[in-house]
C-alpha cells in the first residue's frame, strides 16, 4: 500500500483509508469488524475515518483495534447532537463534550484529526465550533483540526488558518469539489480525504441498494446514466459490476491533491479488491479527461448545478 505526505501535517497516510460508517450504522458485529480492519491494517492501510454520529462505529473501533492504535491515523468528526452530549449543535460545549466522548469510545488518549461534520458556511463564519476544536488541540487531545463538507462551505473552510485537513466528496459522479475546494486546499497544503470515492456503486440500480446511503446512490445513479459513458468506453473489459469499482476508485486517486480515499466496507473480499484496484495506479489522463467532460456536459444539459453530496 503506497503512502505519502498528508498535506502539511507531517503525517504519512495510505492512499486508501477505511471508512467506518457502515460497520457502525449497520451494527456489524465486532468479530466481523475486527476481521475487516485487521486485514486492512496488515496490508498497510493506516487511516481510519469515523464520526461521533455513526452510531456504534467509534465503540466498535475502540473494541477491535485500539490495541493497534499507534499503527493508524485516527480521524473522527463532531458537531451534531449525539447521545452523551448536552450542548447545542456546533456550540463550544457540544464540541468539547464530543471530543471527550470520542476519546472514551475509541479508547485512546488523543485523536489525530477531528473534523467539523458538514456544518454550513454560516456556522464556520461564527467561529465558535472551530475555536472549540482549537481549544481541544491546545489541550493535547486533538492533533489537527479540520472540516468535512462540500462546495462553498468546504472552499471557505480551506482558507481558515486553523484548518489543516479537509474531507470532501470526490468521485466520477461528484466532481464539483475538483474545481473549487481542492484547488483551495492545494494552495494551503491541506491534507485531503476523499469521501464516497466509489460513488455508492452508481452503476447499480437504486432498487439494489436499499437502506444505508440509498439517497446518495439514487442521485449518483441518475448522474452516471446522464453522463452516458460506459466502462468499456474507458478501456475496461468484463461486466460493469466488476469494472466500475476499480475505475471509480482509480479516478478518485488520480485527482491532484487527494491524499487518501476513504472506502467503507463490511466485506473482507471487497476490502481486498479495493486494495488491488488502488495498486494499479491512477487512470490514464485520457480516461480522466473523458469522465470530466462527460460530467460537465451532463451537468449543463440537466440545467442544474451538480453539487457535492454532503
Amino acid at each position: 500500500m503506497r503512502k505519502g505526505p498528508f498535506g502539511r501535517t507531517g503525517l504519512e497516510v495510505s492512499e486508501v483509508g477505511f471508512g467506518a460508517a457502515p460497520v457502525g450504522v449497520l451494527e456489524v458485529e465486532a468479530p466481523r469488524t475486527r476481521e475487516v480492519l485487521t486485514a486492512l491494517l496488515d496490508a498497510g492501510v493506516n487511516l481510519v475515518d469515523t464520526a461521533a454520529c455513526y452510531r456504534e462505529s467509534e465503540s466498535l473501533l475502540g473494541e477491535t483495534v485500539s490495541h493497534r492504535r499507534e499503527e493508524f491515523v485516527l480521524v473522527t468528526k463532531c458537531g451534531h447532537r449525539v447521545e452523551g452530549t448536552s450542548g447545542a449543535e456546533w456550540s463550544r460545549e457540544l464540541v468539547l463534550e464530543s471530543v471527550e466522548r470520542s476519546l472514551r469510545r475509541l479508547r485512546t488518549d488523543h485523536l489525530d484529526v477531528v473534523l467539523l461534520h458538514s456544518c454550513d458556511r454560516a456556522t464556520l463564519e461564527r467561529g465558535e465550533a472551530l475555536a472549540a476544536l482549537v481549544e481541544a488541540r491546545e489541550a493535547g487531545k486533538v492533533r489537527f483540526c479540520g472540516y468535512s463538507g462540500d462546495d462553498d462551505a468546504a472552499r471557505y473552510a480551506a482558507g481558515l488558518p486553523e484548518v489543516a485537513v479537509l474531507e470532501v466528496s470526490v468521485n466520477i459522479c461528484d466532481q464539483s469539489n475538483l474545481d473549487s475546494a481542492l484547488p483551495a486546499a492545494r494552495e494551503r497544503g491541506l491534507g485531503v480525504l476523499a469521501k464516497r470515492p466509489i460513488a455508492n456503486a452508481a452503476w447499480r440500480k437504486p432498487s439494489e441498494q436499499p437502506g444505508l446511503y440509498a439517497d446518495y446512490a439514487s442521485t449518483y445513479h441518475e448522474r452516471l446514466k446522464r453522463m452516458g459513458v460506459t466502462a468499456r468506453d474507458l478501456g475496461f473489459e468484463g461486466p460493469p459490476v466488476s469494472a466500475w469499482p476499480e475505475l471509480a476508485l482509480r479516478f478518485t486517486l488520480s485527482q491532484p491533491g487527494v491524499h487518501c480515499a476513504i472506502v467503507g466496507t463490511t466485506d473482507p473480499a471487497n476490502a481486498a479488491a479495493n486494495l488491488a484496484a488502488a495498486a494499479k495506479g491512477p487512470l490514464s489522463d485520457e480516461s480522466v479527461e473523458r469522465l470530466r467532460e462527460a460530467f460537465h456536459a451532463a451537468e449543463r444539459a440537466s440545467g442544474a448545478r451538480w453539487t457535492g453530496q454532503t
